[in-house]
């Protein structure tokens, strides 16, 4: 099941990286409206999950104040689910993550 995960991952991956610009922004909204307004966002180092975040309604592009050009990463608001049960327990708040398009392995979906 890992590897499956993972190669689908790399799949992605692959795919929206190899887009340009303007068809990764169109690919990335069309993604945000087929999740919803419940999203999550699990990070992995290799095939272990170590962060994930839970009831995001949506993951921006960053973009430069005075050149306009995107950043490569993306960022958003959602509940960090410290001990991964998908749920919001006592102590869980609602942050602001940042995770690179270069370098972080992710997986954004809506919740099941």
């Amino acid at each position: 099941m890992k590897k499956i995960m993972l190669l689908g991952l790399l799949a992605v991956s692959a795919a929206v990286f190899g887009c340009t610009q303007e068809t990764q922004n169109k690919f990335s909204r069309s993604f945000q409206n087929w999740t919803g307004t419940d999203g999550v966002l699990n990070i992995y180092a290799g095939d272990k999950l170590v962060a994930r975040f839970i009831k995001i309604d949506k993951i921006s592009t960053a973009y430069g104040t005075e050149d306009k050009e995107a950043r490569p990463y993306r960022y958003g608001y959602g509940v960090f689910d410290a001990n991964h049960n998908m749920e919001v327990d006592k102590g869980e708040k609602k942050v602001y993550f940042e995770f690179s398009d270069y370098s972080t392995n992710y997986i954004f979906y809506e919740k099941p």
